[in-house]
């Protein structure tokens, strides 16, 4: 009997799990062996491809395919036959298994990974080192509470202890959304989340519903990253919640507990809110399918926040109450122990702990919520005056965030006479392409940026560049429910069709054509462009490389659909060059990456909690010894 077939006693299904290039998996698997343990490899260029401190010995997992459900899953493959995907799983990446697997192995003198006596060593590190992963709920008084930061930083503050932490939010309701590495659109904040447990790699499993806003009240639906459909408010909670949406919220989260050691879980807007409460799935509810201790966070800023704390609680029903085993005391300005006694008092009337009072912190991160924009008129004080087109249906506005590395004045236009002064133009990402459009149209901002052609420089990101396209045609309404075809700016001499219902979504890496700097970004689209300016980015595919974007560098016309674009300061500094003086301003200071940016100020953030909380509370109430 061959290894194979051996392997096939165990499961009689492996034959049909064993991808095309098996026999260069088991060749890479033997050279791990003779290699040896060597724990994380910071010399690979992709360090860390899973998480921060993961083991690297065994890049391919020598116990393939294990049949495991609690570490992997079927899946179809292209050529239609069932394959083993396990690319979601960290167990081999853990330093305690890396390590034990392979002085195993070596113990037990295998050099063949087809080697049946493999899968004992499997079954023992199982039994050593996998446990079910426990879950931790913060919930917030309100609306811009503080859950995000707060579950941020106890993500970060977990992974310092050296726990594997995974960010969860069952239901998010934002236009503000990125792709995860297989393609799929989840929201930002967890992305955000994700980088504060040290994880390379967010998936859509960390996000399973997210409802993007399309206006009278009907919202799309994307679950697990892709488009499902779109709801009312009444058959969302009708129809949606108690059917499909509670089971994707209980196989997610227990997905997710089967890879990781805690769960962060983040509500949604008010764990009280009664009109809904039995059809909630976004706070207790997903607490109870998690069966999660909870944390009540307070924006102490707002005022009331004892009111809040108190009468949040109090219109929870007495038996899901028993949840909640903390209260955070979050964004206190000036003295934070003028509000101690407040907090002991809430103690007294509650029975719950107070564990945290957590001062105003300054900080340089992406924000969820459009609403962060409604009062804001202008950010920053630099000499770069920028203007950015504040559309109605506005997505994906923290692209803008980058710019705030360099000496820029930001301003956020509504009305045409507003772009006066301006050193360069924005149009940014929408939600509807054709109804901001139109929005701009009746402004007469269309004319006001037509003015400024070839007078400063004008970017358009995803619905943006195809705005500044010369037509945008949809036939069957599917953009705006409206069949028809619009005309454009005409900056541009591309054409956007919307010929079907399907969105691309897509993890982008290049260089910009012009400089060979590098460029990363994401697409999240509908309608399809078809191109015909000379383009402005060189993308990697595994299929070759493609152009993407479009560019009249004469008269400093810039368009892409790459979300993230300023990001790396390549494009972004190649940008603002064309702003009057602004080669001159930007010689003045380094370039910097903005992911180093939210790095540092994540540092910041969990620090500032770690050091304003009761870290052993927090960690008695998640169950953890000290």
């Amino acid at each position: 009997m061959t290894a194979i077939h051996k392997m096939q006693s165990y499961y009689p299904n492996i034959m049909m799990h064993l991808p095309d290039n098996m026999d260069n998996i088991t060749k890479k698997v033997r050279e791990e062996i003779e290699r040896g343990w060597i724990g994380p490899d910071k010399s690979c260029p992709y360090h860390p491809c899973h998480f921060t401190g993961q083991d690297c010995t065994f890049c391919y997992c020598p116990f393939y395919p294990c049949m495991d459900e609690d570490l992997g899953t079927s899946i179809r493959s292209k050529r239609g036959s069932d394959i083993w995907d396990c690319s979601y799983c960290l167990f081999i990446h853990r330093q305690e298994v890396g390590k034990y697997a392979m002085s195993e192995i070596k113990r037990m003198g295998i050099s063949d990974p087809k080697d049946p006596r493999i899968r004992d060593i499997l079954t023992e590190a199982k039994a050593r080192f996998h446990r079910k992963g426990k879950t931790i709920m913060v919930l917030g008084a309100t609306s811009d509470a503080g859950k995000s930061i707060a579950v941020a930083a106890l993500c970060r503050i977990l992974h310092r202890k050296g726990y594997l932490v995974a960010p969860f939010k069952s239901q998010n309701m934002s236009l503000n959304s990125k792709v995860t590495r297989k393609g799929f659109e989840i929201a930002m904040i967890q992305t955000l989340q994700s980088k504060a447990a040290g994880l390379k790699n967010p998936d859509q499993y960390m996000n399973p519903i997210l409802l993007k806003p399309k206006g009278d009240a009907v919202s799309q639906v994307i679950v697990k990253g892709e488009p499902y459909g779109d709801y009312n408010v009444k058959d969302y909670y009708g129809k949606f919640v108690p059917g499909p949406g509670t089971e994707i919220v209980r196989g997610t989260v227990g997905f997710l507990k089967n890879r990781y050691d805690v769960v962060v879980m983040e509500g949604a807007g008010s764990p009280a809110e009664i009109n809904i409460y039995n059809r909630d799935i976004a706070n207790i509810g997903a607490a109870k399918i998690a069966d999660a201790p909870c944390l009540l966070v307070v924006n102490v800023e707002w005022g009331g926040a004892f009111a809040y704390a108190v009468g949040t609680i109090n219109l929870i029903p007495e038996e899901d109450r028993k949840r909640i085993k903390g209260i955070i005391l979050n964004n206190i300005r000036g003295d934070v122990s003028k509000i101690a006694p407040g907090a002991k008092e809430v103690e007294r009337i509650l029975g719950i702990p107070v564990i945290g009072l957590v001062p105003h912190i300054e900080l340089e991160l992406p924000q969820e919520d459009s609403e962060a924009l409604r009062d804001m008129k202008s950010k920053g004080s630099g000499n770069m005056k920028i203007s950015v087109i504040r559309l109605p249906r506005i997505s994906n506005f923290t692209d803008i965030d980058p710019l705030y590395l360099e000496d820029t004045t930001v301003k956020f236009i509504t009305e045409p006479e507003e772009l006066a002064g301006s050193g360069a133009i924005i149009i940014p990402g929408t939600k509807n392409t054709v109804e901001d459009l139109m929005w701009m149209k009746e402004k007469g901002l269309d004319k006001a940026i037509l003015e400024q052609r070839g007078r400063v420089p004008i970017l358009g990101i995803c619905g943006g560049y195809q705005m500044m396209g010369r037509s945008l045609e949809d036939p069957n309404g599917i953009e705006c429910g409206r069949p028809g075809t619009y005309e454009g700016l005409g900056l541009f001499d591309n054409v956007t069709r919307w010929g079907e219902y399907k969105k691309r979504t897509v993890l982008d890496e290049g260089v910009l054509l012009k400089t060979g700097g590098p460029v990363t970004g994401y697409e999240i689209h509908m309608g399809i462009s078809e191109i015909v300016e000379k383009p402005l980015f060189s993308i990697e595919r595994f299929t070759g490389n493609e152009t993407e974007g479009s560019v009249r560098e004469k008269e400093m016309l810039f368009g892409t659909y790459l979300h993230g674009v300023l990001e790396k300061p390549s494009f972004r500094r190649f940008f603002l060059s064309f702003v009057k003086g602004g080669e001159n301003i930007l010689s003045t200071s380094e370039p910097r990456d903005y992911d180093d940016l939210v790095e540092e100020n994540l540092e910041k953030l969990a620090s500032a909690f770690e050091k304003s909380m009761d870290v052993g509370k927090l960690m008695e109430i998640l169950g953890e010894e000290q």
